[in-house]
C-alpha cells in the first residue's frame, strides 16, 4: 500500500475522534454541501432540464429538424455515460478542485456555443462539452467530495445538495423560457452563463476541498501521483455481487421512471387538459423535493437498501393506481406520490456503495454504476413509446414500468453471502 492509499481514511478517523460536530452549522462540510448544491443546480438546469428549452428555441431559430437537436441530446447522454467512468481518473490525475473547474469551464463554453451556434456540427460540440460538464460537477463527484466529508450526517449532505438539481429544473427552466421570451434566446443563455459563474466560482474555490487538507478521493492517489488503482478497482467492482446488487436495481428502476416521466404529459392530457397535466409535473417535481429533504432527515439511520426498495415499490404503487383511475385528483395524487421517491434513486447508490463496498473504491464504484444505470435509463423513453405504439394506449407500457420496480426492489433485497469490501492495494 502506497502512502497516498492510507492519507483520506487515516484524515478521516482524526476528524471522528476530534469529535466534530456534523450536526453543527460552523462545520465546513455544510460549506461544501452549499457548492455541491449550486453545481447540481446549474449541471442538471443546463444539462438536463434546460435541454427541452433547446429543442425548441432551436427549431424556431434555425428550423432544424426536431431529430437532429434530439439526436444531440442522446449523443450528449451516452457520451456523458463513458466518461463519468473516469472520474476516478481524472480526481487522481489533476485533483477537485480542478476537477470542477474544467466541468465548470466545460459548461459554461457549452451555453454560450448554445446561445451563438450557426451550423449543426456546433450543436454537436457543445453537447459533447455539456459531457464534459458532467464529469466535473455530476453527482460522481458531488457524492465523492460529500463521502469524504460526512460520517453520521451523509445521507442529510446528500439529499440537500442533489435537491439543487431538481431546485435547477424548477426554477433555471422557467427562468430562461421568461428571459427568452423577453430578450431573446441568444441573450437569456448568456445572462444565465454568467450568473452560473459568478455563483459557483467563488464557492468552489473557497469551499470546495477534501477535509484535513488532504488531496486524494477515494481509489486514486494525491495530485500528480500516477496509480494504475482506479482500473485495477473497476475490474475487482465487476466481479463484486454487492456492486451488481445495488447498480442493476438501480438502472431497471431509472429505465421506467425516465420512461414515465417523459411520457407523463402526453398520457394525462387527453385525460384531465394540459394545465392539469403541466400541474401535475409541478407537483411532481415539488414532491421530489419533498422526498430528498424527509429522507435526509432520517435516512443515516435506515438499511440503505430497504429504503431502496420501499421507495421502488411506492413508485410501482403509485403506477398501478394511476392506470386504473380518470380521476383528476386521484391522478395527480398518484403523481405526487411518484414524485416522492424520484430524487432518492440517485441518493441511495452512494449510500450502499460506502456501507458494502468501501471508501477505498468509492469514487470508481460511483462513477461505473453511474456510467451502468445512464446508459440502461436512456432506453426508458424509447421502449415505453414502443409499447404504446404497439399497443394503443399507455396501459401495457406503463404496467411494464410497474413489474420493473417490482423486479428492482428485490433485487436489491438481495445481499451478498459475504460483506464485499474491496481492500486497497
Amino acid at each position: 500500500m502506497g502512502p497516498s492509499r492510507s492519507i483520506w481514511p487515516i484524515a478521516r478517523l482524526m476528524t471522528a475522534a476530534t469529535g466534530v460536530d456534523e450536526s453543527s452549522f460552523h462545520y465546513r462540510g455544510w460549506r461544501v454541501v452549499l457548492a455541491c448544491f449550486l453545481m447540481a443546480f446549474f449541471m442538471f438546469g443546463f444539462g438536463l432540464y434546460g435541454q427541452g428549452v433547446y429543442l425548441a428555441e432551436l427549431q424556431r431559430a434555425h428550423g432544424w429538424p426536431g431529430t437532429l437537436v434530439s439526436a444531440a441530446s442522446t449523443f450528449s447522454f451516452l457520451l456523458t455515460s463513458v466518461l463519468v467512468i473516469f472520474t476516478d481518473d481524472l480526481l487522481a490525475r489533476i485533483g477537485l478542485r480542478s476537477l470542477i473547474l474544467c466541468g465548470l469551464s466545460a459548461l459554461g463554453a457549452s451555453t454560450v456555443l448554445l446561445a451563438l451556434l450557426q451550423t449543426p456540427w456546433q450543436l454537436y460540440l457543445a453537447y459533447a462539452l455539456m459531457s464534459v460538464g458532467w464529469t466535473g460537477m455530476g453527482t460522481v463527484v458531488i457524492a465523492t467530495v460529500l463521502n469524504s466529508w460526512f460520517e453520521r450526517r451523509r445521507g442529510l449532505a446528500l439529499s440537500l445538495a442533489y435537491n439543487g438539481a431538481t431546485c435547477g429544473g424548477i426554477v433555471l427552466v422557467p427562468l430562461l423560457l421568461t428571459l427568452s421570451g423577453s430578450i431573446g434566446f441568444r441573450s437569456a443563455m448568456l445572462a444565465a452563463t454568467i450568473a452560473m459563474v459568478v455563483l459557483v466560482l467563488p464557492v468552489v474555490v473557497i469551499f470546495i476541498g477534501w477535509p484535513d487538507g488532504t488531496s486524494r478521493a477515494s481509489g486514486g492517489t494525491a495530485s500528480g501521483g500516477g496509480t494504475t488503482a482506479p482500473t485495477q478497482s473497476r475490474k475487482a467492482l465487476l466481479a463484486n455481487a454487492a456492486f451488481w446488487t445495488m447498480v442493476l436495481p438501480i438502472a431497471i428502476a431509472l429505465l421506467a421512471q425516465m420512461g414515465f416521466i417523459i411520457h407523463q404529459v402526453t398520457f394525462l392530457e387527453p385525460l384531465i387538459g394540459r394545465a392539469s397535466a403541466g400541474l401535475a409535473v409541478t407537483l411532481m417535481a415539488a414532491m421530489a423535493v419533498v422526498g430528498r429533504l424527509s429522507l435526509g432527515l432520517f435516512v443515516d439511520r435506515l438499511d440503505p437498501r430497504l429504503a431502496c426498495a420501499a421507495s421502488m415499490t411506492s413508485q410501482a404503487a403509485a403506477l398501478f393506481v394511476l392506470v386504473q383511475s380518470t380521476s383528476p385528483t386521484v391522478l395527480l395524487v398518484c403523481c405526487a406520490v411518484y414524485g416522492f421517491s424520484i430524487g432518492n434513486m440517485i441518493t441511495f447508490p452512494p449510500l450502499i456503495i460506502q456501507r458494502e463496498i468501501g471508501a477505498s473504491a468509492f469514487a470508481a464504484a460511483m462513477g461505473l454504476g453511474t456510467s451502468i444505470s445512464g446508459i440502461v435509463s436512456a432506453f426508458g423513453p424509447g421502449i415505453v413509446g414502443l409499447v404504446r405504439s404497439v399497443t394503443g394506449d399507455y396501459t401495457t407500457a406503463f404496467a411494464m414500468c410497474v413489474l420493473l420496480d417490482l423486479v428492482a426492489a428485490g433485487i436489491v433485497l438481495w445481499r451478498p453471502g459475504r460483506r464485499a469490501k474491496l481492500a486497497a492495494s
